[in-house]
């Protein structure tokens, strides 16, 4: 018998032994007792030592012949684990489609291909049957296609497909162990500074590099990327594109099938169980070429991976804020690093990291400068609301500059990062206002549904119709959210054709799509939306872009507020002609000389980057530092404060390391825990690295680390 070690799908700091017959390659998934459960685990190594003296239980079941994880996967997530301090099972099962960590097998996908009579068979012969000859075609140019490959082609197993295999024109047949090759549809030309900046990447296929592409919105990035994979794929490699939202997915997705063919897929968490196991299994196999994903992606198996692209890299969502707190952007350098391929972050706001490594020469620095002929950046100008009027959160200039914009048959997008219709509900007589029961937050009013709503635990209750405290019955709705606005522009603009864009109002990936196909097909006059409209979206006829409360992120207690405020506003206001039409941002402020404003109005990020970074060398925060957060909670007030008081206790001391005080988090209690948090920081990686593993080795010798959940979070992107 061997000994076999695995990792499981458990909250626990180790790995557990079992015993077999006979080794087991790594990567294979297994059924283990574990206690009275059992459950399916993946095996780390095989053999190894045991403990002495100590019986091993036997592996019940083995699932896989084969490795389902590849090595180069497996060396990833082991760092993954030991850098963010996570259990190894919990960070292996993390890589995983949800399917497939249930223990559900693999099953080897059909394809099709023609038959020799259907290779002898020339267009002509299909007559009038045009469908037929186009699948026709299809298989003739890529040999064997499978289902996936297919349906992504907008073939799938439809009567076309059947009507061939009956006519024995087409057979069932196994799948090819190759990337299907990219199909040749003409690419856009491309301008000295995009054709510079491919030439520079290109020269590194087959090494290691990385490059901050470092584009304003819309330079045409995107067009980088396509002719960077055409390339990639012409020479039989397959490449890693993640971006950072869901609702960015399918339409680079459509632009790249339109210019590639059928071999890009799709992996997020919108997809459904069966496909994301599909399109990861191909992805493993080398028989899809392009992979677009969100964060998760970043651990898809590619056998023939030869480019990573990380789009919007500065962008919060590709770091993970519960459990697994890993950044995939970070998980990308170093895969690509470990690899020898070459990986691209793309921005028009660079995180200020990775701006800083591309002044060291860390990555090699790209740039577009401009959105080509006749097509300029927007201008952009405060509204000072301390001298402008305005009717419910819409400044006169803002309601002109629209009026305008419907006059010219132009669209308008209003930006307010607040959903809902006041934040808060207040009793003019006695000061109450609606709280959550279960956070130290403010209840927001959804007046459409006519509730109140926490926008961190999601608690719900009726809107009262009087104080519940002191029985007045003309309760305030005070503040702007998106709902608001839209009611004050309906009367503002009356016959104007509006929608607003918020996770009320577009919850599902289809309607989401839906509403961006009626934006471009000019049914809508003004949007009205949150951050879903700030990023990568391309709406030639918007003209004018409106941000109703910029002051809300002036004053964040996080290190990144700034740099998050600067970010999204030189996002959205990219929104802003990117057609041939000038383009117009009005930013309303009741702070029009807060120094942020200045280099925002000139769209100038290098500015920004310089203030920003001299203050976070001053105060040691990232990128001059690097720091680690430990968090704990509790249901009972001050444990949690106590618990992280007994770690600070136990850490060692260090010339490396420092330690900061016990505080309550921001939101000092949520969903009924309280909350505190501990941060450490070090101006040396590896320091913090060898003094947190020590340090979170003794954790569990604190008596009340069984009754708090405590994480830590290395890098934290946010201290709230």
């Amino acid at each position: 018998m061997v000994a076999i070690r695995v990792g499981l799908p458990v909250p626990l700091r180790r790995s557990f032994d079992y015993e077999h017959e006979r080794p087991l390659a790594p990567g294979v998934r297994v059924r283990v007792p574990l206690g009275r459960r059992v459950l399916t685990g993946i095996v780390i190594e095989a053999p190894v030592d045991p403990v002495a003296g100590v019986a091993l239980r036997p592996i019940l079941d083995v699932i896989d012949e084969r490795p389902l994880l590849s090595g180069e996967q497996i060396r990833l997530l082991r760092f993954a684990a030991d850098y963010y301090h996570h259990p190894l099972g919990e960070v292996l099962f993390a890589a995983l489609p949800a399917g497939l960590k249930r223990g559900q097998g693999v099953a080897p996908p059909k394809a099709y291909r023609l038959t020799a009579d259907g290779q002898a068979r020339l267009v002509s012969h299909f007559g009038r049957a045009k469908r037929q000859a186009a699948l026709w075609a299809t298989l003739k140019a890529a040999g064997a296609m499978t289902e996936g490959e297919l349906k992504a082609g907008g073939q799938g197993l439809t009567p076309v497909l059947r009507a061939l295999l009956a006519q024995g024109l087409v057979e069932e047949c196994e799948p090819e162990d190759k990337v299907v090759p990219a199909a040749h549809a003409p690419a856009v030309v491309l301008r000295p500074d995009q054709r510079a900046a491919c030439a520079t990447v290109a020269a590194t296929f087959g090494r290691y590099a990385a490059f901050l592409l470092f584009g304003v919105t819309g330079s045409g990035k995107t067009e980088v990327y396509l002719e960077l994979l055409a390339e990639v794929l012409a020479a039989g490699g397959q490449a890693l594109v993640l971006v950072p939202e869901i609702g960015l997915t399918p339409q680079l997705v459509a632009r790249l099938t339109a210019r590639l063919g059928p071999v890009v897929g799709m992996l997020h968490s919108g997809c459904a169980a069966g496909e994301r196991a599909r399109i990861w299994s191909a992805a493993a196999a080398g028989r899809m070429a392009v992979v677009v994903g969100t964060r998760s992606a970043v651990f898809t198996p590619m056998r023939h991976l030869a480019l990573i692209i990380v789009d919007e890299e500065h962008d919060p969502s590709f770091k993970q804020q519960e459990g697994f707190r890993y950044h995939a952007r970070d998980l990308a350098v170093w895969r690509a690093k470990h690899l020898g391929v070459p990986v691209v972050l793309g921005s028009a706001t660079p995180s200020l990291e990775s701006y800083r490594h591309a002044r060291q020469d860390h990555y090699h620095l790209l740039t577009l400068p401009n959105r080509g002929p006749r097509r300029a950046l927007p201008t952009v100008r405060l509204v000072d609301l301390g001298h402008e009027s305005s009717q419910s959160g819409l400044s006169t200039p803002l309601l002109e500059g629209l009026r305008a914009r419907l006059a010219r048959g132009e669209q308008t997008l209003l930006f307010l990062n607040r959903r809902g219709y006041a934040p808060v509900l207040l009793c003019p007589e006695c000061r109450w206002h609606a709280p959550c029961d279960r956070c130290d937050a403010r209840l927001t009013v959804h007046l459409g549904r006519q509730r109140l709503r926490c926008h961190h635990c999601g608690r719900e209750q009726p809107v009262p119709t009087a104080c519940p405290r002191c029985g007045h019955p003309k309760l305030l709705r005070v503040g702007e959210g998106t709902e608001r606005i839209e009611e004050a522009l309906r009367r503002a603009v009356p016959g104007a054709r509006i929608a607003r864009v918020d996770r009320d109002t577009t919850a599902s990936r289809l309607a989401f799509e839906a509403l961006l196909r009626q934006v471009h097909g000019h049914e809508i006059d003004v949007l009205i939306g949150t951050q879903m409209l700030a990023k990568g979206h391309d709406f030639p006829n918007v003209t004018l872009v409106g941000v109703i409360d910029a002051d809300q992120g002036l004053h964040g207690s996080d290190f990144r507020a700034d740099e998050q405020l600067f970010s999204q506003i030189v996002q959205v206001a990219g929104r802003a002609g990117r057609d041939e039409k000038p383009g117009e941002v009005l930013i309303q402020t009741h702070h029009p000389m807060h120094p942020l404003w200045a280099p925002l109005t000139r769209l100038d990020y290098e500015a920004f980057a310089e203030l920003a970074l001299r203050d976070r060398r001053d105060t040691l925060f990232p990128p001059y530092a690097h720091c680690a957060l430990m968090r704990a909670e509790a249901r009972e007030p001050n444990l949690a404060t106590r618990f992280l008081e007994a770690a600070r206790r136990l850490a060692a001391d260090s010339s490396d390391v420092t330690l900061g005080c016990v505080l309550p988090a921001v939101l000092a209690r949520r969903a009924g825990y309280y909350r505190a948090q501990l941060l450490v920081t070090s101006q040396r990686r590896a320091a913090l690295q060898a003094w947190l593993k020590v340090w979170l080795s003794r954790i569990s010798e604190i008596p009340d680390a069984p009754r708090v959940r405590w994480s830590v979070d290395v890098d934290p992107y946010s201290l709230f």
